[in-house]
């Protein structure tokens, strides 16, 4: 298959031993024989690894695409799709299924962002972002969400800030000593990039919810502790004053129009800040233009090849995968499985995260996350 050729020229065992473990384990089980599975997950090179995988151990695999009502797609390698294609490996719209035009008998979704969840998968769903559990909370389905615990945020915190940092260096914005950076949101994502700027040489300012606790955010403790300022959103005066010396402000929020109106107002009068989204949602809001933001609103990271780095999308791709064959394992046993969503067992997180930090190239990076 063309593909293990493209990620055996692209990558080294050790940026993918979770997923290369993975993969030989159900070369030999075959856990998803016969089983018609669909992967959401963003069409890319690094995604290809998982795909390998679930074929590995016997899925019928079809890959999701969502291009939403509006025509609106999922950011995608279009290269990648085209060799799927001809692969004779089935690329599919969530308007495919929809028009009916191919039909909707899955076993098992691997979900990610909620945008197959109007699917009815005969075993159940597998979610890979928090983003995406509203579109499950109310669902008949057993609904595994890899995103909680330690796995991902390796993805989250190293691998989304890293690729903020890589986006803004192809662009030409290379200097980061000593330069101000203002980011909107303090969950893992927003923490992460805080952290790659501090690493930078940045002056960090995360603006976030201080009054009522952030919701999103377990991070508080590290970014103080990494000399970052936090100042709250509700603060109009200091959030203008603040942005209104930035060099970089970007959004990481999670959250559809979450600026403020003094926040606007002073992304729009200062002209000289390099201003970016690394949320899945428009969190700038109309009053924003599209022209003003990189990307044009969505994530900036997107514009890269390789938006997050495989070393550290591994662990939940992984995760993603192995939480499908569990959900086979548990439909097997019993006829009613759980309902609704539902955290990943603790074991095989354990177990996918030992195998990153004894056999991955990012164990050192992991630890330090962890401390």
């Amino acid at each position: 298959m063309i593909f293990s050729e493209i990620i055996e020229e692209s990558y080294e065992p050790r940026e993918y031993p979770a997923l290369a473990q993975l993969s030989d384990e159900w070369a030999q089980t075959r856990p998803f024989w016969g089983y018609k599975v669909l992967v959401a997950t963003p069409i890319f090179r690094n995604t290809l690894v998982e795909y390998r995988a679930l074929i590995a151990g016997g899925a019928i695999l079809s890959v999701g695409r969502a291009v939403g009502d509006s025509g609106a797609a999922m950011p995608c390698d279009l290269k990648i799709v085209e060799m799927l294609k001809d692969e004779d490996i089935p690329v599919i719209t969530d308007q495919d299924i929809k028009s009916g035009k191919v039909a909707d008998d899955f076993d098992l979704v691997l979900d990610c962002a909620g945008q197959f969840s109007f699917c009815h998968p005969k075993k159940g769903f597998v979610e890979l972002t928090r983003s995406g559990v509203q579109f499950f909370e109310k669902s008949e389905h057993p609904v595994y969400v890899a995103d909680s615990g330690i796995v991902k945020r390796i993805e989250t915190v190293l691998g989304t800030g890293d690729g903020y940092f890589r986006a803004l260096e192809s662009l030409g914005h290379a200097e980061f000593e000593g330069k101000s950076l203002v980011v909107f949101g303090s969950g893992k994502v927003g923490c992460g990039i805080a952290l790659h700027g501090v690493r930078r040489g940045m002056n960090v300012c995360t603006i976030t919810n201080t009054r009522n606790g952030d919701s999103n955010s377990n991070f508080s403790n590290v970014l103080l502790n990494n000399a970052v300022r936090i100042e709250d959103y509700k603060d109009d005066e200091m959030v203008a004053q603040v942005i209104s010396t930035a060099d970089f402000v970007v959004t990481a929020t999670g959250l559809k129009n979450a600026l403020t109106q003094s926040a606007v107002s002073a992304i729009l009068a200062n002209t000289k800040a390099i201003v970016a989204n690394m949320g899945v949602e428009d969190e700038f809001g109309e009053f924003v233009p599209n022209t003003r933001v990189l990307n044009e609103k969505s994530p900036l990271n997107f514009i890269l090849d390789e938006p997050t780095h495989l070393k550290y999308i591994d662990t939940s791709l992984a995760l993603h995968a192995a939480l499908g064959e569990r959900l086979l394992q548990e439909c097997a046993e019993n006829a009613s499985p759980f309902k609704g969503v539902q955290d990943p067992p603790s074991e095989i997180e354990q177990r996918l995260l030992v195998t990153t930090i004894q056999n991955g190239a990012i164990g050192p990076e992991i630890c330090d996350m962890m401390r």
